[in-house]
């Protein structure tokens, strides 16, 4: 009884792992449709942040965020944090920025599960509506 008791557990646990929107993604580019970078997002006092973890592209790993701003400027792409403090609303975590290290650019964004392995990642200016929106495959 105890060893169906300790599977059962187990297989909860799972279950409410992959319905998570923390662990590893891999981001895919809205132009080629391929694989970029692996971002890990993780919670942090009540705060989701992302970070870039990997680039899937050897000859960039050494990249620095030449036209970010402020404290990111010319930071290392690799443990760069492009996700900064969403908070969670209901099916979905927002009130926080994304940096898109490619231009510079910081937009306010949200962040969603969009089935098990996908997650919904938005970027936008103002309203939710004007923005660009990527879908991440989670990393196994």
């Amino acid at each position: 009884m105890k060893n169906r008791i300790c599977i059962f557990l187990f297989l909860i646990g799972l279950q409410t792992n992959a319905q998570s929107v923390f662990g590893k993604w891999k981001t895919i580019d809205d132009k080629t449709g391929e694989a970029k970078s692996i971002i890990e997002i993780y919670e942090n006092a009540g705060k989701v942040y992302g970070k870039i973890i990997d680039i899937v592209d050897v000859s960039k790993r050494n990249f620095k965020c030449e036209k970010c701003t402020g404290s990111d400027k010319d930071k290392p792409l690799i443990g760069l944090h492009i996700i900064k403090g969403l908070t969670k609303d209901g099916d979905e975590y927002n009130g926080g920025k994304i940096i898109d290290p490619e231009s510079g650019k910081i937009y306010k964004s949200f962040i969603k599960l969009s089935g098990k392995d996908k997650l919904e990642v938005r970027g936008y200016i103002g309203f939710a509506l004007i923005g660009r929106s990527q879908t991440w495959v989670r990393v196994k």
